[in-house]
């Protein structure tokens, strides 16, 4: 039994361990997550989509190498979305949140129009809003959710806004950097904690979507070079 005064030795430890990992989290592996694939360089650059909101409290940058021009992976981004071309991540995972993500493997003409104003859906209910689209270079929505579950730009009930940036960087013909950054500013103190366990959550589906979409973009361009030399 416990005795007054005295706290149970596994629950100092408990307490010890999670202290631990809260710590080991914010010095290193926060860091690490929240720049994953990316460049000290890319980073601190400035990207479209960052004039929006003038102030942050939390940023992601993170980034991978796709062996394809830029033209061959723009597709993939055009058509992301709930109820398009899905968003090339675990579908079974955002399938249990009822999102009803289905990505597409391959590209579809009717899904390449998207224009600012447009919805980019997370879920058949949740929608976040275009607010910046230039084929082949980049592809960027905003939205805050409030506690209703209301997606919206200017909500003041939404206790954080934040914008999504998808960029494509050229570095050679056949050779392209996309780089993904999330950016949020927090409209109540109960954000702040919201946003570090969504930056994580984000982490995990993000490194996923950005192999997914290399992945796809590397393979329909070796069909294509592949169906080029059948043709010559």
């Amino acid at each position: 039994m416990w005795q007054a005064g005295r706290v149970p030795g596994v629950v100092v430890r408990a307490a010890s361990g999670a202290l631990a990992g809260v710590v080991a989290y914010s010095l290193v592996l926060r860091g690490r997550q929240l720049t994953w694939g990316s460049t000290a360089e890319e980073v601190a650059t400035r990207l479209p989509g960052d004039e929006l909101l003038a102030e942050t409290d939390l940023t992601a940058t993170r980034a991978i190498t796709i062996r394809a021009g830029v033209e061959d992976v723009w597709p993939w981004l055009a058509q992301m979305g709930q109820g398009r071309g899905g968003l090339y991540s675990y579908d079974w995972l955002e399938n249990l949140a009822g999102c009803q993500m289905e990505s597409s493997d391959e590209v579809v003409a009717a899904w390449q129009d998207v224009r600012i104003g447009d919805e980019f859906r997370l879920h058949p209910d949740v929608a976040l809003t275009v607010v910046g689209s230039e084929p082949q270079r980049s592809l960027v929505v905003q939205g805050g959710i409030s506690a209703t579950g209301r997606v919206s730009t200017d909500d003041p009930g939404a206790p954080y806004d934040f914008t999504w940036a998808f960029v494509l960087v050229p570095q050679t013909s056949d050779r392209t950097r996309l780089i993904v950054r999330e950016r949020y500013w927090h409209n109540t103190v109960a954000a702040r904690p919201m946003t570090e366990l969504v930056s994580v959550v984000s982490f995990i589906m993000t490194e996923r979507m950005l192999r997914g979409i290399r992945d796809r973009a590397e393979r329909s361009t070796r069909h294509h070079r592949a169906h080029t030399r059948r043709s010559s």
